[in-house]
């Protein structure tokens, strides 16, 4: 049966074994590791994974894809999930996750991401093939066009350990957009006070062309003259904009703003 990748899912299922072995490589698959998959598609790289880890769970939205899966699901290695990962509780899960390694849906790439780094804190590595400018977005420097407030909470709470570009003809069909391997390692366990620092992160880049103290206002998060404030006090201009401070200063924002 053959099942025709759906673009409104971003789906562009793999099908190249070298870059299986790629993504093998950079996520430091251990016998021990429990894998959370998101988009298994045609289940190449889950066979992979249980081939090699103590547990894979795979989370799928598209049941047309179940025939195709129905072999994995017998092995006790595997546990195939049904549903949207934006919306299943994944935290619940047994044995607990302690790797990401996914060929990312294009369209869920990015939340994904910034949900599984607060959403799931046993996650210590994350391996992931997503869209090129995705991929430099999540360490993007400051001042870039690729620099935005998933770059921030990204680099606040890891460290890149790998990349690898991957060319158009290993996903079936090609996508029309270049694709990369980037692999991150948790630098330690996040903050209590983290999830007041996304939102402060999120509204600083909400409207990315106004000043950091407008942009804050109209998210709701503080009043421009409170931020002005604050801005001061951190010897920065009330003119400043979100995309001219490096990640480490929005902790200290925010702890001022709370």
């Amino acid at each position: 049966m053959t099942v025709a990748p759906r673009k409104s899912l971003g789906q562009h299922f793999l099908v190249d074994e070298n870059i299986i072995g790629v993504i093998g490589r950079l996520a430091e698959l251990e016998s021990h590791d429990v894998v959370l998959e998101i988009g298994p598609g045609l289940g190449v790289l889950t066979h992979h994974l249980a081939g090699r880890c103590a547990h894979v769970h795979a989370v799928e939205l598209d049941r047309r894809l179940e025939p195709h899966l129905r072999g994995l699901a017998v092995d006790p290695k595997v546990t195939l999930h049904w549903g949207d990962a934006l919306r299943l509780d994944l935290s619940p899960l047994e044995p607990v996750p302690t790797k990401l390694v996914a060929n990312l849906p294009y369209n869920v790439a990015t939340p994904i991401v910034a949900e599984s780094l607060t959403g799931l804190p046993a996650l210590d590595l994350w391996c992931v093939m997503v869209q090129r400018e995705v991929a430099d977005r999540f360490f993007a420097e400051p001042s870039t066009k690729a620099y935005g407030a998933v770059s921030v909470l990204v680099q606040l709470a890891a460290r890149r350990t790998g990349f690898h570009p991957v060319s158009r003809t290993v996903f079936r069909p090609p996508p029309n957009v270049d694709s990369a391997i980037v692999a991150f390692r948790r630098t330690g366990p996040l903050p209590e006070t983290f999830e007041h620092v996304r939102r402060v992160v999120e509204g600083a880049f909400a409207h990315r062309r106004k000043t950091l103290a407008n942009s804050l206002e109209l998210a709701g998060v503080a009043s421009r003259g409170d931020v002005v404030a604050v801005l001061a006090e951190l010897g920065l201009d009330a003119s400043v904009r979100a995309e001219a401070l490096p990640p480490p200063t929005f902790p200290e924002l925010a702890r001022r703003l709370a």
